[in-house]
């Protein structure tokens, strides 16, 4: 497995281009199953996650010719089957392809899923939505099998809480419904419009994307499409805290203020400075850190997938801070990482309280998913001497190219065997 080598104490200076969401581009992946029409999809990441929904889409009869960032999409001779336990172990979002391949053919079998182990993260929301809209679903086996033989008839959806997964579940499904579907208490985040703009762009009526409240009227007629991903405003907080932590300064190129407010907000209250440029965001820092509270909640609040990024930020801001984690049950797994580096970190149920000031020293440390990785690579460009960052394979799977992009900087890295 690879690993990165960092020697901490470097100030990161220069521009970093932000990648496509791939929170944005798995989705529109899994949507390209609802129509027999080709799809475009531009601006997506280099990342491993991306690449593993298209082999799910494959495995399922879809053509995928790839190109540089892009890809078109011929789901024409696509067909149901089952979606096996060896490709949807590496990803909990391939589920995703369970409402269209149900819309469209009234049967899918998609085995339970797998991914980053931060929590219970059910399916159970995605299984009420698709039941409200005449699904029969049940568990055999490890697999979520799912039928409709007479089609799926629109409903008002109440979700118990707004699930980015079961909202898009929900709204894909619904675009190949008869009738009209009320989506209530629906996630509100950017990737959620982003697939909305999508699903348009390929025929269907949506209205009400990033509310609360979305409407989606039934029986669309596919069309071809091409669809440009907005921009990672996760990688783009990733590389605005590194800015921060290493007291640089970052321009961040395509990226959106729009859909970052709270993570600005939070920045911001830390003694940071983040204004717009000619090309994105410009983040600096020149004076001292200092401590901020902080509570993860859906969009537009601070994003859980931001808290232990910050999380390293605040072990170098004197003082104490409280991150109280509302998302995920099982989401400071970082915590033992860092105090290896010297962090000096109290868990307190589902908060954990920072004592930060203290330097960091370099250590052997292990990634356990996603996020907790690049917390660690934030902690190790301030740590004293040398920190090597294991099982980076959970970075690849969302960030393209960290280590070169951090390179490009001024950070001393570079990914080993």
């Amino acid at each position: 497995m690879d690993k990165l080598r960092i020697v901490g104490g470097q100030r990161l200076q220069g521009a970093v281009a932000i990648s496509g969401a791939k929170n944005a581009a798995l989705p529109q992946i899994a949507a390209s199953l609802l129509s027999p029409e080709p799809l475009e999809l531009t601006n997506l990441p280099a990342v491993s996650d991306v690449e593993n929904m298209l082999g799910v889409i494959e495995q399922h009869g879809a053509r995928v010719s790839r190109s540089a960032h892009a890809v078109s999409i011929d789901a024409s001779a696509a067909v149901s089957g089952e979606t096996s336990y060896d490709t949807v172990r590496k990803m909990r979002a391939t589920v995703l392809v369970l409402g269209p391949l149900l819309a469209r053919f009234g049967q899918a079998q998609v085995s339970l899923p797998g991914g980053c182990a931060i929590g219970a993260r059910p399916v159970d929301l995605h299984i009420k939505a698709l039941s409200l809209l005449g699904a029969e679903i049940g568990i055999e086996g490890g697999s979520i099998v799912a039928s409709a033989p007479n089609g799926l008839a629109g409903a008002r959806i109440v979700l118990g809480s707004p699930s980015v997964g079961a909202t898009e579940t929900a709204m894909m499904a619904a675009t190949a419904a008869r009738g009209e579907t009320e989506i209530v208490n629906a996630a509100r985040e950017p990737e959620v419009a982003d697939l909305a703009a999508c699903l348009s762009a390929m025929g269907a009526n949506i209205e009400g994307a990033g509310t609360h409240r979305i409407l989606v009227q039934g029986g669309t007629s596919w069309r071809a499409a091409t669809h440009h991903t907005i921009p990672d405003r996760i990688e783009a907080g990733t590389y605005a805290i590194a800015a921060a932590i290493t007291g640089g300064q970052l321009e961040l190129t395509h990226a959106r203020l729009e859909h970052m407010a709270s993570m600005v907000q939070v920045l911001e209250a830390t003694g940071v400075s983040v204004w717009p440029g000619d090309r994105g965001l410009i983040v600096s820092r020149d004076g001292p850190l200092r401590s901020v509270d902080i509570t993860t909640e859906p969009y537009p609040g601070f994003p859980t997938d931001l808290q232990a990024q910050f999380m390293a930020l605040m072990c170098c801001a004197p003082g104490a801070s409280l991150l109280r984690e509302t998302v995920f049950e099982n989401r400071f797994m970082h915590v033992p990482e860092l105090m290896r580096l010297g962090a000096n970190i109290t868990l307190q149920g589902t908060s954990a309280l920072v004592r930060g000031g203290t330097p960091l020293r370099g250590a052997q440390v292990m990634a356990t998913d996603l996020r907790a990785s690049v917390s660690l690579v934030l902690a190790a460009l301030v740590a004293e001497g040398e920190s090597v960052v294991n099982r980076v394979y959970h970075l690849d799977r969302g960030y393209e190219s960290l280590d070169r992009k951090l390179g490009m900087c001024g950070a001393n890295i570079e990914r080993i065997r």
